[in-house]
């Protein structure tokens, strides 16, 4: 930051001596038939007119190849310089973004399950990326526009006053008025970016929604419901995407229009000084002088907009920070312990479970000895699932405890308690890679031979070798090119790999027709051997 703020210090230094040699040279155009001479009173750069008198006085082409080399000169200095600056700040900015999705994405890692049935696939992935963008765009604003502009402003200003005080302290007083003006226009910005945000994540929520049961919604020929929802949805997006975009439109023409009249208002004043007796400002200064207030324009523009765009980036980070702020409510114990076999039993006992106030369980005692096999037997919603999921901890129990081997497994490491288990779902999970990475998922040091061995067991091997590319099959996104059955086989393939001797088994065959579930029964079977 500190390389950054000088390397776009001495940008501006060397811009205002390009302006500032501006001041010789109208001296040698206005005075062309005639000695140039240095007014004394003259309040511009006038150690530099005394280097240049001499060159001047002996040859006035001479002097102005002088004057011309020197602005070239400051000129690529200062856009080496603004180059340098760039290149300083882009790999910080850069960084910030890298730590907020590393963040972001560690933390959606340790939220407990409970957290995604509440909240929107759509709405996370809204904030992921859309917010991540709006952060980034915020952070290049802030960068130039709270230390570039700001320094660019400063400098120019610095130089007028030297050059004119009296001018100068007019400008001081007509610039807070149009900044008030300006400030106006970004007051309502972050608002309307919270609300922009929360419709986009709704809307792209819809569109995963649709992506997902694609199939049901043919089926059902549900498409216009579906558009007419998705319509509403959009609109939404439509009326504040163009409130909050002519709002932030407005801030930089309307500040150039302020900018162009302040400058009018300068070119007369300066004009009356110089017309003044006694020459209270010299003419070769009035043009680098309005050159200047010129060249602040740019800027002052650029931070009406920053201030727009940083409103919109605060709002980005509040609701970055909704998910980075979300109460982890499984957590892990200061003391907990590796739990490094299991020997004995899993109990429940006097377990209760609530979520959102709704009792789920109520005092269960139930116990399961090692190398047993226990089915839970009730209706839909009876709370089977539920129960399961309490044992690797997805969930807390709100009353009671569970034990394995008469410790309560908020004493063991929530890693090394779920290390001992696997655990194969009614809907297939996989992920959008490799069928031999799916299968390694739980143990990514596996040989080639291990896996192939896991998925003998699991009666897929000889579906996977009928593959194209075999083990190498990439399966696409939830493993959707392979059918119902062949992904239950190799979600069961890597819980032989994992090889635990805890296996959770919630509905695994419910959803597969006859021949599939004759195939993953005899995978159960052989995984439970």
């Amino acid at each position: 930051l500190a390389l950054y703020i000088l390397y776009t210090l001495l940008a501006t230094v060397f811009s205002i001596l390009s302006i500032g040699m501006l001041s010789p040279f109208m001296d040698i155009i206005f005075n062309a038939h005639s000695i140039t001479t240095i007014n004394p009173q003259s309040n511009s750069v006038g150690q530099l007119k005394k280097f240049l008198q001499p060159i001047i006085e002996k040859d006035k082409l001479t002097g102005l190849a002088v004057i011309c080399i020197i602005i070239a000169t400051a000129t690529v200095l200062k856009n080496m310089f603004l180059y340098l600056s760039y290149y300083i700040s882009t790999p910080v900015r850069n960084e910030i973004l890298s730590s907020f999705r590393l963040r972001l994405y560690d933390k959606i890692l340790k939220l407990p399950v409970s957290y995604f049935t509440t909240q929107k696939k759509g709405d996370v992935m809204s904030r992921m990326i859309g917010d991540i963008g709006e952060i980034q765009s915020s952070i290049v604003q802030a960068l130039e526009g709270l230390i570039k502009d700001p320094l660019t402003i400063l400098g120019f200003l610095v130089y007028m006053v030297y050059v004119s005080p009296k001018l100068s302290l007019f400008l001081l007083v007509l610039l807070p008025v149009t900044a008030l003006i300006i400030g106006k226009i970004s007051k309502k910005l972050k608002k309307q970016s919270n609300e922009f945000s929360v419709t986009a994540g709704e809307n792209l929520s819809h569109v995963e929604e649709t992506l997902g049961g694609i199939k049901v919604i043919k089926a059902f020929t549900a498409e216009t419901r579906m558009m007419n929802k998705f319509k509403e949805s959009n609109q939404q997006l439509f009326v504040i995407l163009n409130k909050m975009t002519k709002r932030r439109d407005l801030a930089s023409p309307l500040t150039e229009v302020l900018g162009v009249l302040v400058l009018c208002i300068i070119l007369y004043a300066g004009g009356r000084l110089v017309f003044s007796q006694g020459g209270e400002l010299a003419s070769g200064d009035l043009i680098p002088f309005i050159i200047s207030f010129a060249m602040m324009i740019n800027p002052a523009k650029n931070l009406s907009t920053t201030v727009s765009n940083i409103q919109r980036g605060l709002g980005a980070i509040e609701r970055l920070e909704e998910i980075l702020d979300a109460p982890i409510t499984v957590e892990e114990s200061p003391d907990a312990i590796a739990f490094k076999g299991f020997n004995k039993n899993i109990e429940f006992r006097n377990v209760y479970f609530s979520y959102d106030d709704k009792e789920i369980l109520k005092n269960i005692n139930l116990t399961i000895e090692k190398g047993k096999t226990i089915a839970l037997v009730g209706s839909s919603g009876a709370g089977k699932s539920t129960l399961a999921d309490l044992i690797p901890r997805f969930h807390d129990v709100t009353g009671g405890g569970i034990f394995i081997d008469d410790i309560n497994i908020k004493d063991y490491t929530i890693e090394s308690l779920r290390k001992q288990m696997s655990i194969v779902t009614q809907e297939p999970i996989l992920f959008n890679d490799t069928i031999a990475a799916n299968i390694a998922l739980g143990n990514i040091k596996a040989s080639t031979e291990e896996i192939s061995e896991a998925a003998k067991i699991a009666n897929a091997h000889n579906f996977i070798l009928n593959k194209e590319d075999g083990y190498n099959t990439n399966i696409g996104d939830r493993g959707l090119k392979l059918s119902g059955g062949e992904r239950q086989r190799v979600t069961i393939a890597r819980a032989v790999l994992q090889n635990p001797p805890i296996l959770i088994l919630d509905e695994a065959t419910s959803s597969l027709d006859t021949e599939s579930e004759r195939l993953v029964q005899d995978a159960i079977i052989n995984l439970m051997q």
